[in-house]
């Protein structure tokens, strides 16, 4: 896959929704780069607001953009606030999008989701899966409105020639995770059990559904620094996966938060509760071709992961 070489020093960028996860380790990344960096919070300017969005690119006028803002959450979140879910992601995504269009700027990086591909795709998820059958029905509201997101820089790349890319990040963790007791995502949901189950002495930790669902798990960091390789250097209509191409089961999962905690008590799981899709593992090689894989360990990762939620404000 061709490069098309991309100079980010000396140039304003834009990192949308700087203050989540993914948009921390952006602007942590972009400190190497040279780059004169444009934050703006929700008291700034909210991003569901079109005037308000409009507003802000008039005067900000970033040459480069990172989109890295949504509403995210894990498996609860994400089907019980359906209408949310949808409704500010596509706001958000039509919002942003235009308005780095109406206002010139060069590049634009939208950040999708795995969640994107068909529930029973083939694994690992090639990026020509998309569109090839039906989501899973949990984060459904939320995929597609990521799904609109990728049509929306596509068709600005066809008919205005905007050089819009758009790259899918894998299942991620590290400093910055919302560790909210019922709606984050996997990694910190586990982090925190496993930890309050180690300071009250809990003689069991209970994991969701029966633990043999597949996951890729990607540090943060490297995810931020696989995104500005990228904008560095790729431009084109292929929607790009970013991920470390390898998985590890829910249960094996929760052995190593376990062990990353110190939690020595016995691990059970509620079969009850939803697995959600049976594999999520992501076909990293057009990323490979690219020049770009992971570097940091599960371990490793895990390892700042835990620290980064000790250290986390009250």
């Amino acid at each position: 896959m061709a490069t098309t070489p991309f100079e980010l020093k000396g140039k304003t960028v834009f990192v949308a929704g700087h203050g989540g996860m993914v948009g921390g380790a952006l602007v942590r990344r972009l400190a190497r780069e040279g780059v004169e960096l444009l934050t703006a919070t929700r008291q700034h300017v909210d991003l569901a607001d079109q005037a308000a969005v409009y507003r802000w690119f008039a005067a900000a006028r970033p040459q480069v953009v990172f989109f890295a803002a949504a509403k995210v959450g894990g498996i609860v979140a994400n089907n019980t606030l359906r209408g949310e879910f949808i409704y500010d992601n596509l706001i958000i995504a039509t919002n942003v999008i235009h308005a780095a269009h109406v206002n010139g700027a060069e590049k634009l990086m939208f950040l999708g989701s795995s969640c994107i591909y068909p529930k029973l795709a083939p694994q690992p998820l090639r990026e020509d899966s998309l569109l090839t059958g039906p989501l899973e029905p949990t984060n459904e509201p939320y995929a597609i409105a990521k799904i609109a997101g990728i049509k929306l820089v596509e068709a600005y790349r066809s008919q205005y020639g905007s050089d819009f890319i758009s790259v899918m990040p894998t299942n991620l963790y590290g400093p910055g995770d919302n560790y909210h007791p019922e709606y984050s995502h996997v990694v910190a949901a586990l982090i925190r059990r496993f930890h309050e189950a180690k300071v009250s002495g809990a003689s069991e930790v209970v994991v969701w559904g029966t633990g043999t669902p597949r996951r890729e798990f990607m540090f943060v960091d490297d995810m931020a620094d696989a995104c500005v390789h990228l904008m560095k250097g790729y431009s084109g209509d292929n929607i790009i996966n970013i991920g470390t191409g390898e998985d590890i089961t829910i249960a094996e999962f929760a052995r190593v938060v376990a062990e990353t905690v110190g939690y020595k008590g016995a691990i059970t799981f509620d079969t009850s509760k939803p697995d959600g899709t049976p594999r999520k593992l992501l076909d990293v090689g057009r990323l490979a071709d690219l020049g770009w894989r992971a570097r940091t360990s599960l371990a490793d990762g895990m390892k700042q992961a835990y620290q980064s939620f000790l250290n986390r404000p009250a």
